[in-house]
């Protein structure tokens, strides 16, 4: 039987990645609910914003968060010119998808032909260090990515609810057809989306490369548990996905903790697969 204070450790640790999966899912929940597009390509700007934020850091020697004003601005332009490259061939749902995948695929190879399939590990500042509060540590790092996404939350939260712009995404998303005929400009407000959902993306990258040695592989390995999240935590939700994250990274946690590491990637799935039985009309 596993200590109280192993326990409590894991939780938290849980809770912290769950903010992670929460923010990755941030973004690609926005795309599916409010423009009916699933980016696959997502996961995809993640991880090539985790390697420029690497590449970054170690080249200029520079902190780390100092990525946060520069990859940022760079994938909203990247997300706006898909989205407008989308929209300019009318593409269907499933052509986007396809588009996405088979772009998610290029990343991929763009990415072990620059860094090569060798592990790279980002050493900062953040790496080694930890707040002890009654016997239970936060790491830095975990902790700083966990506040990152809350803060995105929110930000998500409040221009959706109290501000011309987000009234505008919800009105286009209910009804496109009548959202046009009040002048609202549909260009210009979901190409503003598309980028800050891959904005979004990038933001989270810079958060997996302070936290995660990074290796290409694990770019596929995401998709499972982000999806589980976006689904459980809502389409276009802003705090959604973040509950929901946590919600599987301490299940995640403590299921390592009393059965085995490898039944971890398990519970998303099964969580996931409750939810489309017992409550489809969610997803």
């Amino acid at each position: 039987m596993p200590s109280i204070n192993l326990i409590i450790q894991s939780a938290v640790s849980g809770l912290l990645l769950g903010g992670l999966y929460g923010l990755i899912g941030l973004g690609l929940g926005l795309s599916w609910g409010l423009l009916g597009q699933i980016n696959l390509a997502h996961f995809a700007f993640v991880f090539l914003s985790a390697y420029l934020s690497y590449q970054l850091s170690t080249t200029f020697e520079i902190n780390p968060w100092w990525a946060l004003c520069v990859l940022p601005p760079v994938f909203f332009c990247i997300g706006a010119g898909l989205h407008a490259l989308i929209r300019r061939f009318k593409m269907t749902p499933f052509n986007s998808l396809l588009l996405t995948f088979g772009l998610t695929v290029i990343v991929d190879a763009l990415i072990q032909w620059i860094w090569t399939a060798d592990f790279r590990k980002l050493e900062s500042v953040y790496s080694n260090s930890k707040l002890e509060i009654a016997g239970i540590y936060f790491p830095y790092a975990e902790s700083l990515s966990f506040a990152i996404s809350l803060v995105c939350a929110s930000a998500v939260y409040w221009v959706m609810k109290r501000t011309d712009m987000g009234k505008a995404v919800r009105a286009i998303a209910q009804d496109p057809q009548m959202s046009s005929s009040f002048g609202i400009n549909q260009k210009f407000i979901t190409m503003c989306l598309a980028g800050t959902c891959t904005a979004l993306a990038a933001i989270a990258g810079i958060c997996v490369s302070l936290i995660f040695t990074l290796n290409p592989s694990q770019l596929y390995t995401w998709i499972g548990v982000v999806f589980a999240v976006v689904m459980l935590g809502g389409l276009g939700s802003a705090f959604g996905p973040i509950l929901a994250g946590m919600l599987i990274g301490v299940s995640e946690s403590i299921t390592m903790v009393f059965v085995a590491p490898s039944w971890a990637p398990i519970v998303s799935f099964t969580l996931l697969i409750g939810l489309l039985l017992f409550r489809p009309d969610k997803i």
